[in-house]
């Protein structure tokens, strides 16, 4: 017989935890009292949002469940933003969170919050246990939720008394739910509508999303489209699916996006989407897209087929199946016309291009030189705001990832996720680049990566503004610019004295490129801050 909290501690070793990202409270108490006898690493984070951030940036990298531990209440609660990025973006994530005991749930005692009710909009599932000896299943059932279908959060919530009850451990060795049964192989006849549409297309693209990541599927949409000589474009999320130079990749779509990219798929005659969910910001006037072009969507979720763009071929599926039947059948299609066209659209294309101002930093410039500074395989963590569209815009991405917060949008991202995925590969490069915005939402991360000596670069595009709504502001109500200016903010580069983190501050394009390599160079957390004008603007000018 062992306590219910050494089962949740072993039911974590035998799933293959080895870190998870936590912030201790009273009603998790007998959990952490366990976990000090475990090998697994813990990382107190000093919020617990960035708890769920860092589980999802470590499990984006590491390809399997991240995980981050609240306690009951506001602790619990906390977690919810972070719930949500994960949930849009489709991250595998377990979060256990305390409760109070299991007498007072539903009487408003001191730190109680409905958290399985309050997340279930944000979670694939959620399990409040109140019988300690569910326990083990549980756990199991909530690893196997998080990573198969459509991979999300999956949130367990235990009251203090049932951590604290005995019980006989036994860890399931599989795991079968009734009602849930995600389809990863594609249908047979849907497979043949697919394989002709392609023999029939003379203008087809690619479009592919973060779910070729999450499917781990990027060999097989680099074979299909190498093979078939098929043009590949990407959502923000899918950014990397092809190295940027390669010569098959024609860049980002959507609002923020290049002119060829989208003109692929205005001007194709078949749109094979793969693991995207079609957002606006994506794609917009899905419609007219629909009515000029035959469409093949690929993804796990079948709620996401049909949902934002009319579908001809809908095919449900994992990905890296689906895209293995499709080249067991050995397709070939006759594109050179089409690719032509579209290298010479690419060849007329000019890029976003913001005039150097003295005093500041040119953003494009300094996108530019970082990523090709970084190493091939480097993972650049990008924040929410006009940092993270001219990272998108300028980034070059060889063998490298580029994580970001796509669809839930979330500022005060990009440390936390970025330590999560330097855990997750403390062998490769990660820099995080934010704006002055997005870092007082998360600059108290600094203590955690000191503490845990956690060599992140970050890089702070510092232009005194919310810059993305000072912009929208600009352009599409009348130039009446409100509540933008960040009056009053700090020193950045004092706070990192204070935390004994490397850093730098540089105001022209003459010095950036000296201090992007001795930032690179280091081998210890880094911050540069980076001066850009207040009136550059994402779109170009």
């Amino acid at each position: 017989m062992i306590t219910a909290a050494q089962a949740i501690v072993k039911s974590l070793e035998m799933e293959g935890v080895s870190v998870v990202f936590g912030y201790p409270g009273a009603a998790i108490c007998p959990f952490y009292d366990q976990l000090a006898h475990s090998s697994i690493r813990h990382i107190l984070v000093r919020q617990e949002q960035n708890a769920g951030h860092a589980a999802s940036g470590y499990a984006r990298i590491a390809g399997k469940p991240g995980v981050c531990i609240a306690t009951s209440g506001p602790g619990a609660t906390n977690l919810i933003t972070a719930l949500a990025t994960a949930y849009m973006d489709s991250v595998p994530l377990i979060a256990i969170t305390g409760q109070v005991s299991t007498e007072l749930l539903g009487r408003d005692v001191f730190q109680e919050a409905d958290i399985t009710g309050a997340a279930e909009p944000f979670t694939k599932h959620s399990f409040l246990v109140k019988n300690a000896q569910e326990l083990p299943q549980r756990i199991k059932e909530a690893f196997y939720i998080a990573s198969t279908g459509r991979q999300g959060p999956v949130l367990i919530d235990i009251p203090i008394d049932v951590q604290k009850n005995m019980i006989e451990f036994d860890y399931p060795q599989t795991v079968s739910i009734r009602s849930y049964k995600p389809s990863t192989k594609g249908n047979t006849a849907q497979l043949k509508r697919v394989l002709n549409a392609m023999q029939q297309a003379r203008k087809p693209v690619i479009c592919a999303g973060g779910g070729v990541f999450g499917a781990r599927a990027t060999k097989q949409v680099k074979q299909l489209a190498e093979q078939c000589s098929i043009p590949v474009v990407s959502t923000m999320m899918g950014l990397g699916v092809l190295p940027t130079e390669h010569p098959l990749y024609f860049g980002m779509l959507g609002m923020y996006g290049c002119s060829v990219a989208n003109k692929a798929i205005h001007e194709s005659d078949l749109l094979i989407i793969i693991g995207a969910r079609v957002g606006e910001r994506a794609m917009s006037n899905t419609g007219l897209i629909a009515r000029c072009t035959r469409i093949i969507h690929i993804d796990i979720d079948p709620a996401e087929i049909g949902k934002n763009m009319e579908t001809n071929i809908p095919l449900v599926g994992d990905a890296k199946q689906v895209l293995k039947q499709i080249l067991e059948q050995n397709p070939t299609l006759e594109t050179a016309d089409w690719l032509d066209a579209l290298r010479d659209w690419k060849r007329q294309e000019k890029p976003p291009i913001i005039a150097s101002q003295s005093g500041y930093v040119n953003p494009n410039r300094l996108v530019s030189l970082l990523s090709h500074k970084m190493e091939g395989d480097s993972i650049y963590v990008a924040d929410v705001g006009q940092n993270q569209i001219w990272s998108a815009q300028g980034i070059n991405l060889r063998e490298g990832r580029f994580l970001t917060s796509g669809g839930m949008g979330t500022m005060g991202y990009s440390l936390p996720a970025a330590i999560g995925a330097k855990l997750a590969a403390p062998e490769k490069q990660v820099v995080a680049v934010c704006g002055d915005g997005s870092l007082q939402m998360q600059m108290m991360e600094f203590a955690t990566m000191c503490q845990h000596s956690v060599p992140v670069k970050l890089v702070v595009m510092c232009n005194n503004r919310l810059g993305m709504v000072r912009e929208l502001q600009d352009i599409y109500y009348q130039h009446n610019c409100i509540a933008v200016n960040l009056d009053g903010s700090p020193d950045f580069c004092k706070i990192a004295d204070a935390y004994g983190i490397n850093n730098a501050f540089v105001c022209s394009d003459t010095e950036v490129e000296h201090a992007i390599d001795r930032m690179l160079e280091s081998d210890k957390p880094y911050l540069l801050q980076c001066a850009i004008s207040p009136e550059a603007n994402c779109a170009t000018d």
